[in-house]
């Protein structure tokens, strides 16, 4: 999944995004994921072997928690997938606790 990509990009438009600025290989069996600046909708490219397979998803209610940085590219699991889809975040999110300790 990366940061914000235009999402007027089609099939062969993503696919070059993911092997020129991104250095990997489209051709693989794995999910790309990518958002525009709207966080109500996204698009995943997947190549199956035979042609890529593009889907669009547009939520109409709701919006997804999505990582922000630019130029990043974050690689998630099944689970973390699932999580991101029901809008939960998937970065973990680290509080500091304030106070002393006694033992």
């Amino acid at each position: 999944m990366t940061g914000r990509t235009d999402l007027r990009k089609g099939v062969d438009s993503l696919a070059a995004l993911v092997q020129n600025d991104y250095q990997l290989n489209p051709f693989e069996k794995n999910l790309f994921l990518f958002c525009g600046s709207r966080l109500d909708r996204f698009k995943a490219l997947y190549w199956d072997g035979q042609g890529f397979w593009l889907l669009y998803k547009r939520y109409e209610s709701g919006r997804i928690h999505w990582p922000r940085q630019e130029e990043s590219l974050k690689e998630i699991d099944r689970h973390q997938l699932i999580q991101l889809m029901d809008g939960f975040l998937i970065e973990p999110s680290v509080q500091s606790l304030e106070g002393s300790y006694t033992m």
